[in-house]
């Protein structure tokens, strides 16, 4: 019995040896023989390849042996390919979109937060002594589970062998073997497996910071020495105090007067000499300064000899081949360093000294406004103005004085007006200020007119507050007086009388009528033209429904008296007859027109400029339907041509743009054609002659323009009939 029970126990029950050794030879046979079954497996498919030819595709490239044994070298860098490369972020401060250059090349393939604990801490020395202590405890409970399994395992084995007797003895030999090879084969005891630390064990540290302790400093200052003193006074003693006071001072004239008089002369002549000397300092600069100025102009004249030779005596014999058509010749580019970010809202010429003409720069960008400057420009020294001004605030418009060519009258962005004296200083002689009732909004045109009644000078101003002022120069200040406030028609709320709020217009020009003083014409932002009088407030002579868009420039004809012509930021030019409604010409350049202005020497010719950096210039008498020269004057890069004007005596025009420069061009002899001579008589340059010229013109369109307004019922607003009949 106990031998078939060990040999059964062998058999069924002795996991411990039998089964933990055959898996062990089973691993290593099965790990050899798959090593044997590769490299066979490797050997016949090399068998086979050497018995078979390889099949190449046929767009395979050949290459040499040395092309074969060529090393190619690859860089691999560390940025991330799926990085993006272009990430667009806002920029505050800029106020636009802007491209990031820096992009964040790292990418996180893993990551692990660990909680590793030092050995050295408390808490480490616990964790050790937690597990020292449970690998002692493992062993004697793992030796005490395998006996009971013993035990249970044996009976069960009894009940198997009393069942399974009828065995032979052979089978009873081998049990006895196997049973004396499992008592030399004991089943070890397995080590317990060790108890993971908990690495999500986390404990609350609290930590508490020292508060300073509080500490009282005092000074304490030793008491200021008092004293006491009394006296009594009489009238003698302040009688003999005023007497001692009188005697000093005697002496000290006295002293004075016993000065020897070489030294009083020679002080004296020190004196004089010094001032002598100041105003021989003063005398030289002058000197110094004006024959500098003169010398460079010299060196001008000398450096630019070709453009002035171009200036005087060039003329364009292409025109003659050109069809009518006719060119505008570039000379000089006049320009200064502190105004190359500030735009030319103004220009004007001198009306006695015609080869100097004034400049204005600012902004017409409310959100970049800065400091203005106004510089005074001649053709004889294109290098650098004659004058410089600075300003606080841009400057938008001037304007000369025709009886006194050193006052200039300048208006402001931020609203004022000035008075500028060429021969003063060079701080204004003149200035408004909110006292003394100066605009709310920016200052678009300012005009010189007639002396008042006591003799006074005087100029108006236009803004965009709807404002037009007349400033009256006194002795130390400007008196303004509110000529007329634009009122937008339609806008008035249906109320009672006392509660209608009325809307002010915005006027951006203004001209007065070269003949009739109290008449002038005003252009809005809402793109219509009012015809006013200055000595009626309340309401206007007319209303013209001229533009879209605001009008930027309006201007009388300066030989027809009934002849205005007016632009717009809708791209259009239109010349008006102000007994008419509606328009005598109109022509569409394409671009916003930003100036307007009539040659001088010609009733028939103007120039506009656009937005497209280009430069029009029209002759009615000649084509009536297009401008005879369209050409593009500055770059357009980022700029815009804003003013122009003719010189009053000479064949150029001058035009102003963005970045502060101002071109001077020469007009060819198709731009200024004067009325041919009859045989045997002489050209007529009477004003008579340039009226009847353009009053040709305008009888070929007024009637179709008078029957256009009766069939649309267009009447004229009511006004004074006495003006109507006058005009």
């Amino acid at each position: 019995m106990p031998a078939k029970a060990d040999k059964h126990r062998q058999g069924q029950g002795g996991p411990s040896g039998g089964r933990a050794g055959l898996p062990r030879v089973s691993r290593a046979a099965s790990k050899k023989r798959d090593d044997d079954v590769s490299t066979e497996a490797g050997d016949v498919a090399d068998a086979g390849a050497g018995g078979k030819a390889l099949i190449k595709p046929p767009d395979q490239l050949e290459l040499t042996e040395a092309e074969l044994k060529e090393e190619i070298t690859r860089i691999l860098k560390a940025d991330n390919p799926h990085a993006p490369q272009n990430i667009v972020r806002y920029s505050f401060k800029e106020r636009a979109y802007k491209r990031i250059s820096h992009v964040n090349q790292m990418a996180i393939h893993f990551s692990y937060d660990g909680n590793l604990i030092p050995k050295d801490s408390d808490e480490g020395r616990r964790q050790c002594m937690k597990a020292t202590t449970g690998a002692e405890k493992a062993p004697d409970e793992t030796s005490a589970e395998t006996s009971e399994e013993t035990q249970v395992k044996g009976e069960e084995s009894t009940g198997d062998t009393q069942a399974a007797g009828e065995e032979t003895a052979e089978e009873s030999g081998t049990a006895e073997v196997a049973a004396a090879a499992g008592d030399e084969e004991t089943p070890r005891p397995k080590k317990p497996e060790k108890k993971l630390v908990n690495q999500f064990n986390f404990t609350e540290r609290a930590s508490m910071t020292l508060n300073n302790p509080l500490q009282e400093k005092a000074c304490q200052s030793e008491p200021i020495a008092w004293k006491d003193f009394s006296a009594t006074v009489n009238q003698w003693e302040i009688y003999d105090a005023y007497v001692e006071h009188i005697q000093k001072m005697e002496k000290e004239k006295e002293k004075e007067k016993s000065k020897p008089q070489a030294i009083e002369k020679e002080e004296e002549k020190k004196k004089e000499r010094k001032f002598t000397s100041l105003e021989f300092q003063s005398n030289e600069i002058a000197k110094i300064s004006k024959a500098a100025k003169i010398m460079e102009r010299v060196v001008n004249q000398n450096t630019l000899d070709d453009i002035i030779q171009d200036f005087k005596y060039f003329e364009d014999e292409s025109d003659e081949y050109r069809d009518q058509k006719g060119t505008l010749l570039p000379l000089w580019t006049f320009q200064y360093d502190k105004t190359k970010r500030l735009a030319v809202t103004a220009i004007s010429w001198n009306p006695k000294y015609k080869d100097l003409f004034a400049v204005g720069y600012g902004s017409y960008d409310f959100m970049k406004q800065s400091q203005g400057m106004l510089l005074l420009y001649t053709l004889k020294n294109p290098s650098f103005p004659e004058y410089i001004f600075s300003s606080e605030s841009g400057v938008m418009c001037l304007d000369f004085h025709n009886d006194y060519p050193y006052l200039i009258a300048v208006g402001f962005y931020d609203g004022n007006v000035a008075i500028y004296n060429l021969k003063a200083t060079f701080q204004p002689s003149y200035k408004s200020c909110a006292k003394s009732g100066k605009h709310t909004e920016p200052v678009w045109q300012v005009k010189w007119q007639k002396n008042d009644i006591d003799n006074n000078l005087n100029f108006f101003s236009v803004s965009s507050d709807g404002r037009i002022v007349s400033w009256t120069l006194l002795r130390n200040e400007l008196v303004h007086t509110d000529v007329i406030k634009l009122s937008v028609e339609g806008t008035t709320a249906q109320r009672p009388e006392e509660l209608q709020l009325k809307i002010l217009g915005c006027g951006t020009s203004f001209d007065f009528h070269k003949k009739i003083d109290y008449l002038f014409l005003v252009g809005t932002e809402e793109g219509k033209i009012y015809k006013c009088s200055k000595r009626h407030s309340s309401q206007f002579l007319d209303v013209f429904e001229a533009h879209h868009m605001a009008v930027d420039s309006v201007s009388w004809n300066p030989y027809h008296s009934k002849v205005f012509i007016s632009c717009s930021s809708d791209w259009t030019v239109k010349i008006w007859d102000h007994t008419i409604k509606t328009p005598m010409f109109v022509y569409d350049l394409n671009s916003g027109v930003g100036d307007v202005a009539w040659a001088p020497y010609s009733s028939t010719v103007f120039a506009a400029v656009t937005t497209d950096c280009k430069a029009h210039v029209f002759d009615l008498s000649i084509n009536k339907y297009e401008a005879l020269c369209t050409q593009v004057v500055v770059t357009k890069k980022k700029n815009k041509i804003t003013h122009v004007q003719f010189n009053p005596v000479h064949p150029v025009i001058v035009v102003g743009d963005q970045r502060g420069h101002v071109i001077c061009l020469k007009l060819s002899p198709n731009l200024r054609k004067m009325p041919k001579a009859k045989k045997g008589q002489e050209v007529e340059k009477d004003p008579e002659v340039e009226i009847a010229k353009l009053e040709k013109l305008l009888n070929l369109v007024r009637e179709p323009a008078k029957q256009r307004c009766e069939q649309g019922g267009a009447a004229a607003p009511p006004g004074p009939p006495a003006e109507q009949t006058q005009l």
